[in-house]
C-alpha cells in the first residue's frame, strides 16, 4: 500500500531538523509559483539540505506539490543522478494515475543498479506493469539480488501465475546447471505461485 502524501510530510518533518523544515517549506512553496523552475533546483538539493535519509521522502513531497506531469518526471529522471533517479520512480504512485509513465520504470528495470531495480518494482509496477513484463522484474530482482520484498503486491499477482513458475523453474535449473546458488527468495516466490486449494463443499 502507497503511503499517503499527508502522512509522508507528517512523518518527514517529525525526522527533520529546524533548518531542513524551513527548507522544505520554502521549497514546497515555490512549486506553485508560475512561470518558475526553482523548485526543480531544490528538488536536485534535497540531500544535502536535507540528509540522505530524507532526500526519497522530500523529493516525492516536491514532486506532488509541484503536480509534476510525465514530461518533467521523465527530464528529472533522465537528467538526475542515481539518487534523483529512484525519487522519481517512488513518486509515480503519487503523481501519475495511469500508466503513462511505464518507460522510466521500463528503463530502470534494464539497469543493474539495485537501487533504482528496488524502486521500480514498487507499487506503481503492481499496479500497471504488464504480466510479461512484471514477471520479468520479479526475475530481474532474484537475478540482481534485489529482495523480493521490494517487490510491491508480490502475493497477490503471484498467486496462481503458472508462467511465473514455469520461468522460475527454468532459472533455478539454468543456475544449478552452471553451480551456481540459487536465491532462497526463488523458492519464496515459487511458493506463492501454487493455487489456492478449492473450497471443499459442504456436505
Amino acid at each position: 500500500m502507497t503511503e499517503d502524501i499527508a502522512t509522508l510530510r507528517a512523518r518527514t518533518e517529525a525526522a527533520l531538523d529546524e533548518p531542513a523544515r524551513a527548507w522544505l517549506d520554502q521549497a514546497t512553496t515555490e512549486t506553485v509559483q508560475p512561470h518558475t523552475k526553482d523548485w526543480e533546483l531544490r528538488f536536485a538539493e534535497a540531500g544535502r539540505r536535507c540528509g540522505t535519509p530524507h532526500a526519497d521522502a522530500v523529493r516525492i513531497l516536491l514532486l506532488h506539490a509541484a503536480r509534476a506531469d510525465t514530461a518533467t518526471l521523465t527530464r528529472l529522471y533522465e537528467q538526475g543522478a542515481a539518487a534523483e533517479r529512484r525519487a522519481v520512480l517512488a513518486a509515480l504512485p503519487h503523481v501519475v494515475p495511469g500508466p503513462e509513465a511505464l518507460p522510466l520504470v521500463e528503463d530502470a528495470l534494464r539497469t543493474n543498479d539495485t537501487r533504482l531495480v528496488a524502486a521500480a518494482v514498487g507499487p506503481y509496477a503492481a499496479a500497471h506493469l504488464a504480466p510479461h513484463h512484471w514477471r520479468h522484474a520479479v526475475l530481474k530482482c532474484l537475478f540482481t539480488g534485489v529482495p523480493v520484498d521490494a517487490v510491491a503486491g508480490l502475493a497477490a499477482r503471484a498467486r496462481g501465475d503458472a508462467e511465473l513458475a514455469r520461468m522460475l523453474g527454468d532459472f533455478a535449473h539454468e543456475r544449478t546447471a552452471a553451480g551456481r546458488h540459487v536465491p532462497a527468495d526463488l523458492h519464496r516466490v515459487l511458493a506463492l505461485t501454487t493455487p489456492p486449494a478449492p473450497e471443499a463443499e459442504e456436505s
